[in-house]
């Protein structure tokens, strides 16, 4: 929350009300209301609640109870006047106001007076003894099995010693469950309201008039662990939820696209087309948690992320699956997936030697000059489908580490495994703020291109959308960094190791499906095709198509609907295909499947390969024309004459062929015998344009110095008196300059 001074209310004896200030949603300026007044003795209520424009906040008194019996002498009119007045909500006259103004809430204390004395002991409040939502459920699950409220009573209070709640509420709960006031929604969900004199645990209150009231999960850090999931997940399907100033809270919006399984056609989640004002709430959230978090101690930063690496391993096989069931990769390509992000969290541990800065001393008399390295403030990142885990580990934890707070945008196709880490990262101690999720298509990722409170943006994606999105950016100032599909390509001599090449080409050119830009997408080779033609046939024969799941798939559903006549899966078998010519689209273009291009010119060679697929027998056609090169030179140019080429890699058992090809080859990423592949992040993934833009890459260094800006500070520790002007010449009578640019 970002609140105004309260120095105004500093001169009240007690009881002093809530500071004003804005909210990144109503629960948290009711939960900001609520701890204050318990600080101060007293309990808060809803008076009136308009959820998406207005609550109004009042004093439960509480413990204070009229009498209700009305004495001989007293005429009906007096009896009525004193039970309004004697009315426990309405005789206080404390009042706050909470309202929504541009997707912000916005609090006010319109009465900040109270007429009694602040509670002693909260306990004595009737509110202490209501029960938790968790306690809730048991109780109905308990009535259900036959269990009479003595004996549900004693079993809450194994968990609970100090529940104070009688049989007599315990009856009420019954009565009220019955009656419908209190209501446990199909989802597992109980209309309810926060408590505030015991922190984050959910009380159950009656709902007659507040039947809106329905808080989300928040997400905090404390001791009381739920045993139930969040009420998203138990959704079917389940909505995925955004996270915004620590709470995941499901969207505004009404409009939603499906998440489908590749492998099955079934819907496996649903991701909400976030609003605008939902965007400008995770910046102001992320801006707020900036000033503390920068100053929290690097060392405090690191131990997060240590906790972090840990609940990641910890939970890598839910991890997986759900990567599996959304994108259709195998579960060996999802562990993988997890794997590879988890090196740069363990890579963001040890941040703090990156960011150490330089000391010059004594460039003057006396005067001594450093940089440091400081983080740049609210930063973003934009993902793409290819690596749903690896790729939003690429850019959080790095930029978080350094001091940043960030805005995610997850794919749409793939959101799942975003919002489990981002869970994790939260149950790792990340504060409220710092790390923020927000779900949607084109709208969502131009709203954070034209905030001018966004410093930074990270982008991984496809070329359709990479030129867009980094003018629209850099037109506002910031720095970002595009890593954009490509087209990689392998040379194979005629020296090379068959076997070895042959299995490094089909791992490179069909794992995943194809579907990651280090994927292998040419082969061009250098003398003749012979060798190499009936084995990689075979090669690509044995690879088996099933849903990832299976343990015995190879290849998974791509995660697009590709192949009329198999509505139950999106399975395309390994396809390779050769008479291709530099001209031709299909080595122009993103193929982005399991397709791989052979160049070299020979007559039309069919193969038919079958597959069983879960009961379904299909035949893929490998239509196999090869472009051969005459020397390696040639081999050289092809590549080179491809600007999308990102990388590339010779397999040879020539020193000199693998020397040439180093020193030549026009590309980013070289591999020698191996394809080319993810870096370890504390080495440097490089990328050469139209496939990279930007300055600064995402690894190593680079990603440190991408989400840092360094400070020069000159100083002078020398006394000196007043009339003395400051030297501005070294020990050998040298200018020197300390003047302002």
């Amino acid at each position: 929350m970002d609140f105004q001074s309260s120095s105004e209310f500093n001169d009240a004896p007690q009881m002093l009300p809530p500071p004003p200030g804005t909210f990144v949603d109503r629960e948290e300026l009711i939960q900001h209301v609520g701890d204050f007044a318990v600080s101060q003795g007293y309990v808060v209520t809803i008076k009136q609640s308009k959820r998406d424009r207005v609550v109004v906040l009042g004093c439960d008194r509480g413990g204070v109870y009229r009498n209700r019996r009305k004495p001989v002498d007293e005429s009906s009119a007096e009896s009525l006047r004193r039970r309004k007045t004697g009315s426990r909500l309405t005789n206080c006259p404390f009042e706050a106001v909470g309202k929504k103004d541009d997707g912000l809430w916005k609090l006010s204390i319109k009465n900040g007076a109270h007429n009694h004395e602040p509670l002693k002991d909260l306990s004595e409040h009737p509110s202490a003894r209501r029960f938790t939502e968790r306690e809730v459920l048991l109780i109905k699950e308990m009535t259900e099995a036959g269990l009479k409220p003595r004996q549900i009573l004693k079993r809450l209070r194994q968990s609970n010693p100090e529940l104070l709640s009688t049989p007599k509420h315990v009856y009420n709960v019954k009565a009220k469950l019955r009656q419908g006031n209190v209501t446990v929604c199909p989802l597992g969900d109980v209309l309810l309201r926060e408590d505030y004199h015991r922190p984050f645990e959910r009380r159950v209150v009656r709902v007659r008039n507040f039947k809106s009231l329905r808080p989300q999960k928040t997400a905090v850090r404390n001791n009381y662990q739920s045993v139930m999931e969040p009420s998203w997940r138990q959704r079917n399907p389940p909505r995925v939820p955004n996270l915004i100033g620590g709470r995941f809270v499901d969207s505004k919006s009404l409009t939603s696209i499906d998440v489908v399984n590749p492998a099955t056609q079934l819907i496996v989640s649903q991701v909400p087309l976030s609003t605008n004002e939902e965007v400008r709430a995770a910046v102001f959230a992320a801006k707020r948690a900036f000033s503390s978090w920068r100053n929290t101690p690097v060392t405090n930063r690191q131990r997060i992320m240590f906790k972090f690496q840990e609940l990641i391993r910890r939970d890598m096989d839910k991890l997986a699956m759900e990567i599996t069931s959304e994108h259709g990769k195998t579960l060996t390509d999802a562990y993988n997936d997890v794997l590879r992000g988890l090196e740069i969290v363990e890579h963001a541990c040890g941040v703090a030697t990156l960011q150490i800065g330089e000391f010059v001393s004594n460039i003057s008399n006396g005067v001594d000059t450093y940089s440091i390295r400081e983080p740049l403030g609210v930063c973003a990142g934009i993902c793409s489908f290819d690596f749903p885990a690896m790729t939003p580990l690429w850019m959080f934890p790095i930029a978080v580490t350094c001091g940043n707070t960030f805005i995610l945008k997850p794919s749409e196709k793939v959101p799942g495994a975003a919002v489990i880490l981002a869970e994790l990262a939260v149950e790792a101690g990340l504060p409220n703020g710092v790390l923020n999720i927000v779900h949607g298509t084109d709208d969502i990722i131009n709203a954070i291109c034209d905030d001018d409170d966004v410093k930074a943006i990270a982008l991984v994606g496809p070329n359709s959308d990479v030129a867009d999105i980094y003018s629209r950016a850099s037109a506002k100032g910031k720095r970002i960094q595009c890593n954009i599909g490509a087209k990689n390509h392998a040379v194979v001599m005629p020296d090379a190791s068959i076997d070895a090449t042959l299995s490094a080409l089909v791992a490179a050119g069909f794992g995943g499906a194809g579907q990651k830009c280090m994927a292998l997408t040419t082969v061009v080779y250098v003398g003749s095709i012979t060798p190499w033609e009936d084995k990689l046939v075979e090669h690509a024969k044995a690879i088996k198509v099933n849903a990832g799941t299976e343990s015995n798939a190879d290849l998974g559903p791509v995660i697009s609907k590709q192949v009329p006549g198999y509505e139950n899966g999106n399975f395309i078998g390994p396809t390779i295909l050769s008479d291709v010519t530099v001209n031709m689209e299909c080595y122009k273009e993103d193929v982005f499947g399991p397709v791989l291009l052979c160049m070299q010119v020979l007559p039309l060679i069919s193969f038919s390969v079958g597959s069983h697929i879960s009961k379904l027998v299909f035949v893929v056609k490998l239509h196999i024309f090869v472009s051969q090169a005459e020397s390696i030179d040639e081999a050289i140019e092809i590549v080179n004459r491809n600007r999308r080429g990102s990388g590339a890699s010779i397999f040879t058992t020539s020193a000199v062929a693998a020397r040439k090809f180093q020193i030549e080859i026009a590309v980013g990423q070289v591999g020698i015998n191996v394809p080319i592949s993810v870096q370890p992040p504390f080495t440097l993934f490089t990328s050469s344009k139209p496939c990279f833009a930007g300055d600064l890459n995402c690894d190593g260094k680079g990603g440190i110095h991408f989400y840092t800006q360094i400070k020069t500070v000159t100083q002078q520790w020398k006394d000196l008196p007043g009339n003395v002007e400051t030297p501005t010449s070294n020990s050998n009578g040298e200018s020197l300059q300390l003047l302002n640019s």
